[in-house]
């Protein structure tokens, strides 16, 4: 079930745009000021955050600057003018959608979003992110990386198995099974590559004797 975000400090809009996104078989969050939203940016995974502009403590503009790696977003506010909607566009927003609004065309864009970005097959764990076409790893310290192509699917199987341990029989099946070279000293070197693209942390944990765990708490969902 895809996780929604819905940022709205109108009691009576919030609790419609909430009812009727989770009608849609959405999972949903609602904060109605900025300091909410804070907290649910930084401790879950998210599918797509839907900002207003206009908040009691903040701007949605200010949150979008942010927190913007973290998920698609789009905006829903009363600032329909032109500037306003360039600096939404500028700061990454995938759709723009002034107040009043229909509420059926609000549900068809968050779905247009959603198939947009499921289909760029792009892997989220908290702040990191690999694009599994492009064969990209974006580091939470705002870096682009291109492993090999091995290390690159090692990580995207811890990403999809965690919170499993993943064993290196099974990493060796999975990612070496036409490569008669592989054997568990070469998963080893992987991991170690692999790390050192995560310098001030390290989310890939040893299990000894058995294999490696991805350990963010924001996993993919």
């Amino acid at each position: 079930m895809k996780q929604l975000l819905l940022i709205e400090d109108d009691p009576t809009l919030g609790l419609t745009l909430k009812e009727r996104l989770e009608n849609e078989q959405y999972s949903v969050k609602w904060a109605s000021t900025a300091e909410e939203a804070k907290n649910q940016l930084c401790k879950d995974h998210w599918d797509l955050i839907i900002f207003d502009v206009g908040l009691p403590d903040g701007s949605g503009f200010d949150l979008a600057k942010t927190y913007r790696k973290q998920a698609p977003f789009l905006f829903v506010t009363a600032l329909s003018d032109a500037e306003h909607r360039l600096r939404g566009f500028e700061l990454g927003a995938e759709e723009y959608i002034p107040k009043p609004f229909h509420l059926k065309e609000l549900l068809m864009r968050v779905k247009h979003v959603l198939e947009n970005h499921a289909k760029k097959k792009i892997l989220t764990a908290g702040d990191i992110q690999l694009d599994l076409d492009a064969l990209i790893l974006r580091t939470n310290d705002g870096k682009i990386h291109r492993p090999a192509l091995k290390d690159f699917q090692l990580l995207s199987l811890l990403i999809e198995k965690s919170p499993k341990v993943v064993s290196r029989d099974e990493i060796l099946d999975s990612i070496w099974s036409t490569d008669h070279m592989g054997n568990q000293r070469t998963v080893d070197n992987a991991i170690v590559r692999l790390r050192a693209y995560f310098p001030n942390s390290n989310p890939i944990r040893s299990i000894r004797g058995v294999g490696y765990q991805w350990t963010l708490e924001d996993e993919l969902k």
